[in-house]
């Protein structure tokens, strides 16, 4: 009877002890005349009955959405709007100006596709990199971001420098 080298057995072994990964990454986009959000499976699984919530509270620029002309933010202003993909609000019909917190449903979700939708995000920090009205990496930073599927305990990542969120998700069901 010939038995199998050790690294031969591994090698054979390995495909069954690993599990599919469900990741979710959530891009922030500064632009004009409307910043927006990007949520992308980048995972190898379709996603379903995902709720995500983008929360501002903690971020280094002090965070608001700027939803309307006489609120909190400066100069341009911009209500939610779904831009890709089957999205809507949760909470309510819109998101109020000076929110620091939306929650969006995006029903399904295949392996590589996103889902976005467009507001305006002003920082209320006077000394901010780029001014009131424009959001740099850094300010981002801190803010956090939880999604929370049909599957799944609520699960956060928080965004980084780039303006990026991943959020790892349990292995796929």
């Amino acid at each position: 009877m010939k038995t199998l080298p050790f690294f031969a057995l591994i090698a054979l072994l390995l495909p069954l002890s690993t599990s599919a990964v469900a990741n979710i990454e959530v891009k922030f986009v500064e632009s004009a005349p409307k910043d927006w959000f990007e949520i992308k499976n980048v995972g190898n699984c379709e996603l379903n009955e995902l709720m995500v919530t983008i929360d501002l509270t903690q971020s280094v620029g002090q965070l608001i959405f700027d939803t309307t002309e006489t609120g909190a933010g400066v100069q341009v202003y911009q209500p939610f709007e779904v831009k890709q993909g089957n999205i809507s609000l949760v909470s309510s019909d819109r998101v109020a100006d000076g929110d620091q917190q939306l929650s969006v449903s995006v029903p399904s979700l295949a392996t590589g596709s996103s889902a976005s939708f467009t507001i305006d995000v002003d920082d209320t920090v006077p000394s901010g990199a780029l001014g009131l009205t424009m959001i740099a990496g850094s300010e981002m930073e801190q803010s956090k971001v939880t999604v929370t599927s049909s599957t799944n305990t609520p699960v956060s990542g928080m965004f980084d420098g780039n303006n990026k969120a991943v959020v790892e998700l349990p292995d796929c069901v």
